[in-house]
């Protein structure tokens, strides 16, 4: 990995979820005002997240849109109090991304890869930020309705790469590109156990890997439970495995359990103490 986000991305780098939604599948309502998801994001930052990635509209499955107008409403305010800090819009629209890159957003982190609103591209390549390009059959509210796929790496692995020239075709530098694999996104849980098993595929697509595994219903299964929602020490046990196959960043709830085990994860990469 080479280039921006090789120096603000280093291996690895956890990113903390501020969700300002009443709905989604783990902390949807979490946060009263903007105070408090502000708040929040400041105790991920100073808990070692490298990035807080705020987001108003859920994707959990299952989920419907949300009007542009409410999306702003929910998370302008929060931007507004973390203003200079390093901050990424969850958004598939352009008018929220570029409202959210004006109060200092650094990465778009976008659900459906510039298809939603392939005029979002534009955007992300006029202001010059980093953006994310995730990996997700259909929609929220379909996604999960019989996932089918010929070999779900290989396939998730065509898809980043199509996605990731498009993006580069708009104007998009290539070294602000990150990929996602898409964990929950129109999967069962054998195909996310797959994807993080063979995650070297899309890492060799050559640009950083965010992984978004953290509480994903996929880890209670593992641990036999038939909840929506997956432990926290699950979650870390995840992103250990993907830090192992590849993945530079990893999108998080639990930011400060994360960072001490992926700190102890990369020190043994190394062999060393130091970096």
């Amino acid at each position: 990995m080479s280039g921006p986000s090789a120096d603000r991305w280093p291996r690895p780098s956890v990113v903390g979820i501020v969700n300002v939604t009443p709905d989604s599948f783990s902390d949807g309502g979490s946060y009263a005002s903007p105070a408090d998801a502000a708040g929040a994001a400041r105790r991920m930052l100073a808990d070692g997240a490298a990035l807080v990635d705020v987001g108003g509209e859920s994707t959990r499955p299952g989920a419907d849109a949300v009007s542009e107008d409410e999306e702003l409403r929910r998370v302008v305010p929060v931007l507004e109090q973390l203003a200079g800090l390093p901050v990424s819009i969850d958004t598939s629209r352009a008018v929220v991304a570029r409202r959210a890159v004006g109060l200092g957003a650094a990465m778009v982190n976008d659900v459906s890869a510039l298809r939603r609103e392939p005029e979002l591209a534009e955007v992300v390549a006029e202001t010059g930020v980093d953006v994310c390009l995730m990996h997700m059959l259909g929609t929220p509210r379909t996604m999960q309705v019989e996932p089918r796929y010929d070999d779900v790496v290989d396939d998730v692995a065509a898809f980043l790469g199509e996605r990731l020239a498009f993006a580069v075709g708009a104007g998009i530098a290539e070294e602000r590109i990150c990929l996602d694999p898409g964990i929950g996104f129109g999967k069962t849980p054998d195909h996310n156990l797959a994807l993080l098993r063979r995650l070297d595929r899309i890492v060799a697509l050559g640009r950083p890997v965010l992984v978004g595994v953290s509480r994903k219903s996929t880890l209670a299964r593992v641990l036999g439970d038939a909840g929506p929602v997956g432990t926290d020490a699950a979650s870390v046990g995840a992103a250990v495995a993907a830090f192992d196959r590849g993945a530079t960043l990893f999108r998080v709830h639990d930011v400060a359990a994360h960072v001490e085990a992926l700190a102890a994860a990369a020190a043994v990469e190394r062999g060393s103490l130091v970096a």
